[in-house]
């Protein structure tokens, strides 16, 4: 059976989607520099889909280690999870995200045409709107300047995949995140964080852990309801499910060379409605103070979802109260209380 290349399918949505394909009867081949993630989570996907999984240790910025995985095997289309993805470490260190998110992305275009591969899903985001002027925000919103190097290598990475798609055969699917949340019901895989976290639900689970003292709330002078960011957020496995829809479309529809779709819940949400949701969920009040803004955050963006739910066919279906209940389930595994 020729295999799904997914690239950083050992990070937290990649491990997610494995898991997704294997139960709608792909093949996927796992491919890690582990520079992000644990071997370790090779082990929980096969615990999760009760059967082994391919998995190769390879460094994307080396093009020669990409070029000997493809002669290896038979790769029908490729999921594309590798890259940085830390907003606030983006801003103190650029040149980390261009060299690594970008590098990894040229060179596993090259290798794919050299190998006749020409379908790509990419892991794309909503920072890619920027400060969006309307929302809820769709496809065709203008896409401004990034406000973190992070969200720049997702636009260019977008720009690079579209120009390449045009001048070749490659047919390109980018999927817009807007925030994957939660974890796998089994509690096996989930979001780690080495230190302190830099996303927001495992900063809560942490605080109702106890591992955490209090949640800090960056800004609370927004132009929001109450002042918080506004987020979309979104259950992890319902954003890996969209990924099984995108590759089945790319390997068996007539697609255009680039289309974009966004994935979310199609609701803005803000932190402090997160932190309630929290105890609506699990029954646990979260302790926060009121912290200031930090850089690189954008003020509010939820999805228009309508394209994705018409055209690929998906639709989220999972609640926010699902999300945290399940991420609360999996920061007790983690922490050996279950």
């Amino acid at each position: 059976m020729s295999k799904i290349l997914v690239t950083g399918g050992l990070g937290y949505i990649g491990s997610h989607t494995v898991v997704e394909l294997v139960q709608a009867g792909y093949e996927p081949l796992v491919i890690d520099n582990l520079s992000e993630s644990d071997i370790e989570v090779k082990d929980r996907i096969e615990e999760i889909v009760g059967k082994q999984i391919l998995f190769e240790q390879v460094e994307m910025c080396n093009i020669d280690e990409l070029e000997a995985l493809f002669k290896k095997y038979d790769i029908r289309a490729v999921i594309h999870f590798a890259a940085f993805l830390l907003v606030n470490e983006s801003v103190k260190n650029p040149l980390k995200y261009y060299h690594n998110n970008l590098l990894s992305t040229t060179n596993l275009l090259s290798v794919m045409l050299d190998h006749q591969v020409h379908a790509v899903v990419f892991s794309s985001s909503c920072t890619v709107y920027g400060n969006p002027d309307e929302l809820p925000v769709t496809e065709n919103a203008f896409i401004k300047p990034a406000v973190s190097p992070y969200g720049n290598t997702k636009k260019i990475g977008e720009d690079i995949l579209k120009d390449t798609a045009l001048a070749t055969d490659l047919k390109v699917i980018s999927l817009r995140y807007f925030n994957p949340i939660g974890a796998h019901e089994s509690a096996l895989i989930g979001e780690f964080q080495d230190g302190e976290p830099h996303h927001l639900v495992p900063y809560i689970t942490e605080t109702a852990f106890g591992i955490r003292k209090e949640l800090k709330v960056f800004g609370d002078d927004y132009n929001t309801p109450d002042g918080s960011c506004v987020r979309d957020y979104i259950h992890v496995v319902d954003v890996a499910k969209a990924h099984i829809s995108a590759v089945k479309r790319l390997l068996e529809k007539d697609t255009e060379s680039f289309e974009v779709f966004n994935l979310g819940m199609g609701v803005g949400v803000s932190v402090l409605e997160m932190i309630h949701a929290f105890k609506e969920a699990t029954g646990i009040e979260i302790a926060y103070t009121i912290a200031p803004r930090r850089e690189g955050d954008v003020e509010a963006v939820y999805a228009d979802t309508t394209k994705a739910n018409t055209i690929l066919g998906w639709k989220t279906e999972k609640s926010l109260k699902d999300a945290m209940g399940d991420a609360w389930r999996w920061e007790n595994a983690l922490r050996g209380e279950n």
